[in-house]
C-alpha cells in the first residue's frame, strides 16, 4: 500500500490532486534550454494535475521555439485529453525524438491545452520552474516535472503501476 510523503510548508501533495485529471493556468516561470538554445520560455503556461503525478506543464505556442522542433510520427491517446501529436527536437546536428507533445483537438474538458506544447524534462540540459531545476517524473512514459514544491511519492517509480 502507498503512503503519501509528508507535506512541508509551501508544498502540494500529488495525492491531493484530482482524478480524473484537470488543466489550469499557472503563472510559474517555465524555461527549457538545451545546448545554449532556448526551446521554450513562458509565464503563461497551463498545468495538468492528476492524482499521484507531478504537474505536466504546457507552453503556449507563442512561447515555444518551433524552429528547433519538427512534427514526429508518434501519436498517443489520453482517456481524458484526447489524441496527442509529438515533436522531435532537431538542432545543431542533434535529434531528440518524441520529446514534446500537444493536443491539437483536446476534449472539451481540456480546451485550455489546445496547441500548447508539453515537454519531457529528461532529454534537455535545463528545465526550470521559477529558476529551480526540474527532476523528471520517473518511468519514462510520464511527463511530469518534479520540484521542491510537490510531495510524492510519484507515479512511475517501481511498484506504482496500479496506483
Amino acid at each position: 500500500m502507498m503512503t503519501p510523503d509528508p507535506v512541508a510548508p509551501g508544498q502540494e501533495s500529488v495525492w491531493s490532486y484530482p482524478r480524473p485529471a484537470i488543466a489550469e493556468p499557472t503563472v510559474h516561470h517555465l524555461r527549457i534550454v538545451h545546448r545554449g538554445t532556448v526551446v521554450a520560455d513562458t509565464r503563461s503556461a497551463v498545468r495538468t494535475l492528476e492524482t499521484s503525478h507531478p504537474p505536466s506543464y504546457y507552453f503556449p505556442p507563442a512561447d515555444v521555439n518551433f524552429a528547433v522542433l519538427r512534427r514526429a510520427q508518434r501519436r498517443s491517446v489520453c482517456e481524458w485529453k484526447g489524441v496527442a501529436t509529438y515533436f522531435d527536437f532537431v538542432h545543431g546536428g542533434e535529434t531528440l525524438p518524441d520529446i514534446a507533445w500537444s493536443y491539437p483537438n483536446p476534449t472539451e474538458s481540456f480546451t485550455l491545452l489546445r496547441d500548447h506544447v508539453a515537454f519531457y524534462a529528461a532529454p534537455f540540459e535545463t528545465c526550470l520552474v521559477d529558476g529551480e531545476t526540474v527532476t523528471p517524473q520517473p518511468g519514462g512514459f510520464y511527463g511530469g516535472w518534479i520540484t521542491s514544491h510537490v510531495a510524492g511519492p510519484f507515479k512511475g517509480i517501481p511498484g506504482s503501476r496500479f496506483w
